[in-house]
């Protein structure tokens, strides 16, 4: 039988390599990484498949491809390593590091109801441009004086977009850099230049996967739905809207900074962030202490949200957790993200895992390719 990879997995990771070969004889594959670190140290690294469709460029080690919501990832782990330095309180009002967002109603609003999902703004009333958002004070501004939909802490709902402007408007706040200056500076540079960006520069842009859609996705409800509205930020971004202007394969949308969900970032870069963050890599120390991470697995939303789907997700603070309907990790320490294309990546400091699968072709619902190699990866540690 034809191997479908590149790359290497320590004996002990077979089954890992095994897994990610069946994912492209059984689904859709076009190209795709995974790569997992045990205790600090890769044990395995695997590539596969085309990564532009148009040329038969094929995917390699260096290859990177947006990954949606796994952005949530580095935004939260830069506002809890704030935390853990005592530069940011995550249950203090926002107001106090960001005056101006207390208005209509939001004065009690704290960075953890964003992080959980619960602040009442998961989309904002404002209809702003492409060239709006990509400014970003446009937003914060729109965020400023948008009222919460219901009364914060009460309930929750996916903050999609807005999670990344106001969590990040509070790093920046506190640090003087936007979230995806501050992740480069303080987290991925220091960690050998870790290949995760939000807002990808030009240099970056040879390496890029070309995103392709599967057929049967589901449509998304109508421009008026919430649901429609928190995912294109009132129409101004498409989605999935792969090939057309400020589309998910357009270098201008990948170039801003887009923090909820606009990473770019390979299997590698994702799965080394969630690995420093839980035991350090390479003898390096932990990038967040075991107390941080304790509360950032603290459950703070599950079931059914304000428009009343129960997903089966449960939220810590800006971070998925352990659930056997929606996601299966590992156990009661395990946190991470995941993508709109399917691609996922979290962390675990109980098992000392750092895991990351990404992939170009967007699959949708039911899409299994991410928790078969999660399922691998648990067999292999027993």
């Amino acid at each position: 039988m034809m191997q479908h990879y590149q790359g290497w997995a320590d004996e002990r990771f077979g089954a890992v390599a095994d897994a990610f070969d069946r994912n492209f004889a059984e689904f859709p594959e076009l190209g795709a990484a995974v790569t997992v670190f045990a205790g600090g140290r890769k044990v395995v690294e695997l590539w596969g498949g085309t990564a532009d469709e148009r040329t038969g460029r094929a995917w390699s080690q260096d290859t990177v491809v947006p990954v949606f919501s796994c952005a949530k990832g580095p935004v939260s782990i830069s506002a809890h390593l704030l935390a853990q330095q005592g530069r940011l309180d995550l249950d203090a009002p926002i107001a106090r590091y960001w005056p101006e967002f207390a208005r209509h109603g939001k004065q009690d609003i704290t960075t953890r109801m964003i992080l959980g999902h619960r602040a009442g703004l998961p989309a904002l009333d404002a209809v702003l441009s492409f060239e709006e958002i990509a400014a970003w004070t446009p937003v914060i501004r729109a965020i400023e004086e948008q009222p919460p939909l219901w009364e914060p802490g009460t309930t929750y709902e996916y903050h999609g977009h807005v999670f990344g402007f106001a969590v990040g408007e509070v790093i920046r706040r506190v640090t003087g850099l936007t979230p995806g200056a501050f992740f480069r500076k303080e987290i991925a540079e220091p960690l050998g230049g870790l290949p995760v960006w939000l807002g990808l520069p030009d240099t970056e842009l040879p390496d890029l996967a070309r995103l392709v859609e599967a057929d049967g996705r589901r449509p998304m409800p109508g421009p008026e739905h919430l649901l429609t509205r928190i995912v294109t930020m009132n129409g101004a971004l498409v989605f999935p809207g792969l090939d057309v202007p400020h589309g998910w394969n357009d270098p201008a949308l990948h170039a801003i900074e887009l923090p909820g969900a606009g990473a770019v970032a390979s299997a590698t870069g994702l799965a080394g962030l969630y690995a420093a963050a839980v035991t350090g890599i390479d003898g390096g120390e932990r990038l967040l202490s075991h107390d941080t991470v304790t509360d950032a697995v603290r459950e703070v939303s599950s079931g059914a949200g304000f428009l009343g789907f129960d997903m089966g997700a449960r939220w810590g603070s800006g971070v998925l957790l352990d659930s056997l309907a929606f996601r299966p990790l590992y156990g009661s320490r395990s946190f991470g993200n995941d993508g709109a294309g399917g691609q996922f990546a979290f962390g675990d400091d109980e098992f000392g895992v750092g895991f990351a699968y990404v992939a170009n072709r967007m699959i949708g619902h039911g899409d299994a390719r991410a928790t078969r190699l999660v399922e691998a990866v648990r067999g292999c540690l027993g």
